[in-house]
């Protein structure tokens, strides 16, 4: 499995050798960027999601678990790299998935991204098998995947779900959500909980459903006031819901 990271050292020297470490025995684990303090590495975080932060003990500035504090809903693995044994009891309450100690063992580095990429991997397995069986165990919610886990909706909120490439737009009574799932991952899944497809675009809640136009599709007018195309071929399948 890949993973990004970024590498947290006070050392310039440090980060060369676990680039090229990582790179050369490592080549799943992709660098994103590189800090030096703690500063640094918030402002990184801000535009970077990295699966694990390989984390220098002492820094200018404050330290690894002065980071930490700064981080409370972290998605990320830490993976603490440090040339001192006596932070490892720190590092367990910190919830460190590693501990690597300077200089650097290929081995336990290529032990510590493999416990990672393990780890990651469970987590995206949890997250893809998560939807559908909360839909069919669950009456009347889903779960929609996050970076972080999942986060739970009230099926009867949703208006329609909307295309956008391999993104879905859920718009809801109040708000939308943007989850990174196909539209058809969201048609075998609300199917059975009177969703029906009508474009290519478009899976709407046929209880939201206040009035159809006729036409060569028609269109569809939501109780949120929004009018959504029905296409030709969908049709049917829409009707079939008012017989």
């Amino acid at each position: 499995m890949s993973l990004t990271a970024i590498i947290v050292d006070d050392e310039a020297n440090s980060r060369v050798i676990l680039r090229n470490y990582l790179g050369k025995y490592c080549p799943s684990v992709k660098v994103m960027d590189e800090a030096a303090s703690v500063q640094e590495t918030l402002k990184v975080l801000e535009t970077n999601k990295p699966d694990v932060l390989f984390l220098d003990v002492e820094m200018p500035y404050g330290n690894a678990f002065d980071l930490l504090e700064q981080l409370p809903d972290r998605s990320f693995e830490i993976v603490f790299v440090t040339a001192y044994d006596h932070y490892a009891v720190d590092a367990l309450n910190a919830q460190a998935t590693y501990y690597l100690l300077k200089p650097i063992a290929i081995d336990h580095l290529i032990k510590a991204v493999d416990h990672v990429a393990h780890i990651k991997q469970r987590e995206k397995e949890l997250q893809d098998a998560v939807l559908v069986p909360k839909v069919k165990n669950v009456t009347g919610k889903i779960t929609i995947p996050q970076q972080d886990g999942f986060e739970v909706l009230e099926i009867a909120e949703i208006l329609y779900c909307q295309a956008d490439d391999n993104y879905t737009k859920i718009y809801l009574n109040q708000g939308q959500k943007l989850v990174s799932k196909t539209l058809k991952y969201f048609e075998d899944a609300l199917t059975d909980n009177g969703f029906a497809r009508i474009h290519k675009s478009y899976l709407v809640n046929v209880n939201k459903i206040v009035r159809y136009r006729k036409g060569k599709g028609g269109s569809i007018l939501l109780s949120s006031g929004k009018e959504l195309s029905v296409s030709s071929s969908k049709k049917g399948n829409l009707l079939d819901f008012f017989k």
